[in-house]
């Protein structure tokens, strides 16, 4: 194993990986690791010669016919196979630079595409191949080498035809006819979630304006009238604010919340990356509310203690209220701070 992620568990309760490096797979049989074994495992030295069609592999999941579906970073496609048999793998033609997956309750499946599906980020994917065959910069890691070339591309990237996208895809692989959804507030696209109401939850690592953004799902009922699948539920640049940046992971807690990760402080540095920050967005009635926990950063130090942001005008037509906390002592404590229109703003530290 070289680097390891994409954790997913099954319903019969296997457990899934992926190594992004080495273009393998991972299988835990009933959540056994003693039954661990490593799947389409490549015996060549040249990273193109890769078996099961994976293309450093990001992002996985299990659709409800029992099939796994991952996406790759330096690849234009999605791989599914059974999850019987991980050899009978076929591709299907998406964005460039695949990264997260999702399948909604009806087995469509979303896709994530860093570079979109432009021209523009086809050269930019060629660039990123190129790195990785060619050590430019005396690197022998050549996963590196290709995010030195990726990260400043996905930080200059803004909304609209030549930025990042989002391809839909129908249980049978065939593309949805609105696909790929792009503008939007879609800049650079990382992870893609779908909540209760099969609304789809997009975040974008490219700049500390960006946000995270909300699409109409499958099932157009759940959404604002006047909406079809596609359409942007959230405002135009997404949902922005509470310290939210350079955002990678979003998710869903138990009672519905979505939770967003930061990746980095902006502007970028490759050689100091800073603090992370975990965010997360609380729903109710459509409302929303920003929950923050700041950890501390790369040098251990700590940021200023909790602070409450204004929200904007925009912010408040859409029931955004933020509310920003940081730690509150080296003992590694978290001031959690939550502010919602119905709770009046309370906080709590845990």
């Amino acid at each position: 194993m070289a680097a390891c992620r994409g954790f997913i568990a099954t319903p019969s309760g296997d457990i899934w990986a992926l190594d992004t490096i080495k273009s393998q797979l991972v299988h835990f049989p009933k959540g056994d690791p003693a039954k661990g074994e490593l799947l389409c495992q490549s015996k060549s030295r040249d990273p193109f010669d890769i078996p099961c069609k994976l293309f450093a592999p990001f992002a996985l999941a299990i659709d409800q016919q029992n099939r796994i579906w991952v996406s790759s970073v330096f690849g234009d496609h999605v791989t599914r196979f059974p999850a019987s048999d991980p050899t009978k793998a076929e591709t299907f033609k998406a964005g460039f630079a695949g990264s997260g997956l999702a399948v909604d309750s009806l087995g469509n499946v979303w896709v994530t595409n860093k570079l979109g599906s432009s021209e523009h980020g086809r050269l930019k994917q060629l660039e990123i191949a190129a790195a990785m065959k060619i050590n430019f910069d005396n690197d022998p890691d050549a996963l590196n080498r290709a995010g030195k070339v990726l990260v400043p591309a996905l930080a200059a990237q803004t909304s609209g035809w030549e930025g990042g996208s989002v391809t839909v895809f129908r249980p049978d692989g065939t593309e949805a006819s609105f696909s790929p959804v792009y503008g939007k507030g879609i800049t650079a696209p990382w992870a893609v979630s779908v909540d209760g109401n099969d609304n789809i939850w997009i975040s974008n690592l490219s700049s500390a304006s960006a946000g995270v953004v909300e699409l109409c799902g499958f099932r157009p009922e759940n959404c604002p009238p006047d909406m079809k699948t596609g359409d942007a539920i959230s405002p135009p640049g997404g949902y922005v604010g509470g310290g939210m940046q350079m955002l990678v992971d979003v998710g869903f807690g138990p009672a519905g919340d979505v939770w967003v990760t930061n990746k980095w402080r902006a502007p970028y540095r490759p050689s100091n990356p800073g603090f992370r920050r975990a965010v997360g967005v609380g729903r109710a009635v459509r409302r929303l509310a920003l929950q923050t926990r700041v950890e501390m950063d790369h040098a251990g130090r700590r940021e200023p203690s909790a602070r409450r942001l204004r929200p904007s005008a925009g912010d408040r037509r859409h029931g955004l209220h933020h509310l920003q906390g940081h730690l509150p002592s080296d003992r590694g404590r978290y001031d959690w701070a939550f502010a919602d229109p119905a709770s009046s703003g309370r906080r709590w530290r845990r």
